[in-house]
């Protein structure tokens, strides 16, 4: 209790975290120092414009790091980052363009968009909330956007009912491959390292890739072209989990010659307790870091960047069970098998990750309306899963795997008139590596893996008030995997016959086969973006889509460890088709804001993991699980909305729906998201220190359309067998939580200022489970959560 008291006492002497409204004020003048007249400065969804003097002021700029971006016609664009602090000034000096005679076509052309997807982006100020969290907790924060968790460290984003192999994360413009095939294998990157987050939702991001049918998440780093060096710390303690993180940063912009960046971060938690008990092994640790050099030429700029991310992550051991009879009571009491004491040591079950990602990448610009960007990338991921084993074993990971990828793309893109155009090919070569050192058969196979792809994209500006925007893209994709099956398998599989073709051995009670697959995908998208008035926008998309099946799919085989669940892939999987449609209805200015997405997306040959039954093992009962395929229609509606009610109070709600159905079998989707809305009132007082007062309320109702998967099987009772139902499918009951933070911000020197939060999660501790937690059959979620936050800007 004393440390709920210190924290409690903290935050009623004022020390709170930062977010403030401030007045920015300043002048916009060319290299010479001739004030222009009619510049447009952006921050955030904040608009001014410069008066015939030069000079402007914004008001209402919230506190943080955020992207400034200052336009005039016949002018080079300012894009950097600004750390306000307090109300500040900012000037402005802009360089003549070296096409001066396309003046005319660039007044015009300034007020179109650059594309017809629309794109949301988290705030600097979220992602330092999360700081202590993951990628996938703060991208709850947009509308249609939930997680899939196993227990509560490893988060996945899921974007309108989709994820994993569907929702590629691209980081720093490289796509991660880290084993995200898995439900419970969580993006491999830190949080603090991002500038700039964007959810795109739907499969219109044809540049990174032509499979991503949920949608994508870009995270790019800090860039500064203002020549500067500042830098962060950002501190959090959490009461759940009985500890902390400490997160440090530092950055060097520059127009034009070296700026570079760094960051590093370090978790450390124990475990976490739901109202009721304590999670036993849910602790986890992370060491990470992130940097770059860059230099900036006049006509080209090259950047070195390498990236670590090391995580080890408990798995409740309440979901690894010993017999038939001890799953049975697990699943169906309600209560963990097993709950220790608190600690901080990390036993079996676990995860141990690795993951490094290097590039090097080359952008030449012929003009300011042309330029070519070249990048080689290489990642090395390293999974291992503990189990627990006893003897010789104890020490020995239960799956081992090594995903080695080379990666190159080239894109190129080019602006004339009303037109822009990008192009650009990729080529990928990847080899995973089993390690057969574990003494347990793998899960995924030894394999190697060969994509290519080719990409074009065109957008046209019709009018001051209509673009729309065409893409189209090919991928080729092979691959090669050596596995042993055991004979029963193969033949309980139905193989038998049918892929006779890939059995290259025979070893007595296996095979040994070499399967192969090739794929040729076509995807495609079009869009239109059109201004309805000078608030008001719409925009209308489709797109096709295609994913191969991923090596778990195909080849899964054995006990997944982190699951607990015994996952069974299938060589006939065809490759999914997606055909998405989507309308973005966006009112950006005024006291009122909202955006609504209602969308519509048909995917043939769909794939999902279905229960099936319980298979016993050596390690114990564990249940079944084998990849189906159907034909699934997805129809749903995402909504946001702000309003400022005054100068000092604000109101924003959040809202998602999603109907699924499995089309070929007339029933309800599996692990669909059930419906969720959010209320968030929030009060701001600028003059006491940037004071922020926010009250939140989640609610996630039950989810009513499930597929029912529940099972028969005989358990020992009192000598005899008796047949027992195993209620693995009917979701858990809705719950409401309330969440509250608060923040002020303290002035320490000119360039120096500190920022302390204060956040109550779960406030009333509400006992509740969720539906896409893999764990909810084994335990509740966390209960409540006190969190102190400081950070300091220098």
């Amino acid at each position: 209790m004393r440390f709920y008291y210190l924290i409690l006492s903290v935050f009623m002497a004022g020390s709170l975290c930062a977010y403030s409204q401030n007045t920015i004020s300043g002048n916009v003048t060319t290299n010479k120092n001739a004030p222009l007249d009619g510049a447009h400065i952006h921050i955030e969804q904040l608009h001014a414009v410069s008066n015939p003097d030069g000079t402007y002021v914004l008001h209402n700029a919230p506190s943080g790091q955020h992207r400034v971006v200052v336009t005039y016609v016949g002018y080079k664009s300012l894009d950097t980052l600004l750390t306000i602090a307090a109300p500040m000034r900012f000037d402005v000096k802009l360089k003549p363009q070296a096409e001066q005679l396309d003046e005319v076509v660039l007044t015009e052309n300034n007020a179109i968009p650059k594309n017809a997807i629309y794109e949301e982006k988290l705030r600097t100020e979220t992602i330092e909330k999360y700081s202590n969290a993951s990628l996938g907790d703060a991208l709850k924060e947009v509308a249609g956007v939930y997680s899939l968790k196993t227990g509560n460290t490893i988060v996945k984003p899921v974007i309108n009912g989709l994820h994993s192999s569907r929702v590629p994360i691209i980081s720093n413009n490289v796509r991660m491959e880290d084993q995200q095939w898995g439900t419970e294998h969580a993006p491999n990157l830190d949080i603090n390292s991002a500038g700039k987050i964007t959810v795109i939702k739907g499969a219109n991001a044809l540049q990174y890739g032509g499979d991503g049918i949920g949608g994508m998440v870009l995270v790019d780093p800090v860039s500064v072209l203002k020549d500067t060096l500042f830098g962060k710390t950002i501190m959090n303690l959490a009461s759940n989990g009985r500890g902390g993180s400490i997160s440090s940063s530092l950055h060097k912009g520059a127009e034009q010659g070296w700026a570079w960046n760094a960051t590093g971060t370090y978790k450390y938690f124990g475990d976490r307790q739901s109202p009721d008990y304590v999670i036993s092994n849910t602790g986890n640790r992370e060491s990470n870091f992130a940097g770059d050099v860059k230099y900036i030429g006049d006509t080209y700029d090259i950047t070195a960047s390498y990236s670590l991310y090391n995580a080890t992550i408990g798995i409740a051991k309440a979901t690894h069970i010993g017999n038939t009879s001890d799953l049975v009571n697990a699943i169906n009491s309600g209560q963990p098998a097993v709950i220790e004491p608190f600690t901080y040591k990390i036993g079996a079950p676990r995860q141990e990750l690795t993951h490094h990602l290097a590039k090097i990448n080359f952008t030449k610009r012929f003009n300011d309306n042309s330029s070519l960007s070249v990048q080689y990338a290489f990642q090395h991921n390293s999974r291992q899963e503990f189990d627990i084993r006893r003897g010789e074993f104890k020490n020995k990971p239960a799956l081992d795997l090594t995903l080695i990828t080379h990666s190159a793309q080239a894109d190129w893109k080019k602006e004339v008139n009303n037109v822009t155009l990008k192009a650009g090919a990729s080529t990928a070569i990847q080899k995973n590596t089993a390690d057969p050192l574990t003494d347990i058969r793998p899960l995924i196979p030894n394999y190697n893996r060969f994509d290519a792809g080719a990409y074009g994209i065109a957008s046209y500006a019709f009018s001051n008030t209509l673009t729309a925007e065409a893409g189209l893209r090919y991928d080729f994709s092979k691959m090669d995997a050596s596995k042993f099956y055991q004979k029963s398998r193969w033949t309980s599989q139905g193989y038998d016959g049918v892929f006779d073709k890939f059995i290259v051995a025979d070893y007595g009670s296996q095979w040994l086969t070499n399967p192969e697959f090739t794929f040729h995908n076509v995807s495609a998208s079009l869009g239109i973006r059109k201004q309805l008035n000078s608030t008001m926008q719409l925009l209308v998309n489709a797109g096709l889509a295609m994913r191969n099946p991923n090596p778990s799919e195909l080849f899964s085989d054995g006990l997944h460890h982190s699951n607990g669940t015994i996952e069974l892939g299938d060589l006939r999987t065809q490759k999914e088709k997606a055909y998405k449609f989507s309308a973005t209805l966006l009112k950006t200015d005024g006291n009122f804001t909202f955006e609504a997405t209602p969308y519509l997306n048909l995917i043939d040959n769909f794939i999902f993991l279905q229960p099936t039954g319980i298979e016993y093992t050596i390690r114990g009962s564990f249940p079944v699980y084998n990849y189906r395929q159907t034909n699934a229609l997805m129809a749903g509606l995402d909504l946001h909305t702000t309003w400022k009610i005054n100068s000092h109070w604000q109101h924003n709600f959040s809202g998602a729906y999603i109907y699924g159905q499995d089309e070929t079998n007339n029933l309800p989707l599996i692990e669909m998201p059930p419906l969720n809305i959010v209320n968030t009132i929030r009060y701001t007082k600028e003059d006491w220190h940037s004071l922020y007062l926010e009250l939140r309320s989640e609610a996630v109702f039950k989810q009513t359309r499930y597929p029912d998967n529940n099972f028969m099987t005989d358990i020992p009772v009192n000598g005899e067998t008796v047949s027992t139902l195993v209620d693995i499918s009917t979701p858990p009951k809705g719950y409401h939580m309330f969440h509250f933070s608060s923040g002020m911000q303290f002035k320490t020197s000119e360039k120096t200022g500190l920022a302390v939060g204060f956040t109550v999660l779960n406030i009333f501790n509400t006992k509740y489970r969720d539906y896409l937690n893999r764990q909810r059959l084994y335990t509740d979620d966390i209960g409540r959560n006190f969190q102190l936050q400081l950070k300091f800007n220098y």
